[in-house]
């Protein structure tokens, strides 16, 4: 087992043993003892760079949010209309299916990082341009400018869209949809999109 004296990058080796072992287990599987023996130093060696299980996990759930803002983010740049309307509207819509795409495919991560643990750096959730609530916003201020928002409905809406997709995604990730064919899985997330869309002009 090697100290971490010389060894610089161990803390981003712990994260990343601990967001690997968060990807195949969950929540739960993110466990100390385990993630310092991935990263080769002794169990003690992490205390240095966190002070406990919750406060690892937290910049986990940051790492996790991160994820889903890049998967928005690449779908959102997939958007191709020039209309500002089309656009605005296309891309609403693209950010609804990416947050659903993101928690489908990463069930561990995306439980991390709801899970409640108190996020590094409070104050990027408010106003970077990582974080997938400042995302939302921009495009719901994209619709409003376009037309497809209204002004009525504007304010409060990111809170709605978040939680419509957020429940879309508990439900199928590990509730009582889960075992739905993906076919018609998708047909259902094309028609809550629609009707959100329809309650926001």
């Amino acid at each position: 087992m090697r100290d971490d004296y010389h060894h610089g990058n161990l803390r981003a080796e712990l994260v990343a043993a601990a967001t690997e072992l968060a990807r195949d287990r969950g929540p739960a599987g993110v466990v100390l003892r385990e993630v310092t023996r991935r990263a080769g130093v002794s169990p003690t060696a992490a205390y240095r760079h966190f002070a406990d299980r919750d406060a690892l996990l937290a910049t986990v759930a940051d790492e996790g949010m991160g994820q889903l803002s890049a998967t928005m983010r690449r779908r959102m740049a997939e958007v191709t209309a020039t209309d500002p309307a089309e656009r605005a509207s296309a891309r609403l819509r693209a950010t609804g299916r990416a947050y659903v795409e993101f928690a489908l495919a990463e069930p561990g991560i995306f439980e991390v990082a709801f899970g409640g643990y108190e996020l590094q750096d409070d104050d990027r959730y408010s106003a970077s341009v990582d974080d997938p609530y400042a995302l939302l916003c921009q495009v719901l201020d994209e619709g409003l400018a376009a037309g497809t928002v209204s002004a009525a409905r504007r304010p409060g809406a990111e809170i709605t869209c978040w939680a419509a997709v957020h429940g879309f995604s508990v439900l199928h990730q590990r509730g009582p949809l889960r075992r739905m064919p993906a076919d018609q899985r998708d047909a259902a997330l094309e028609t809550m999109l629609d009707e959100l869309e329809a309650g926001l002009a």
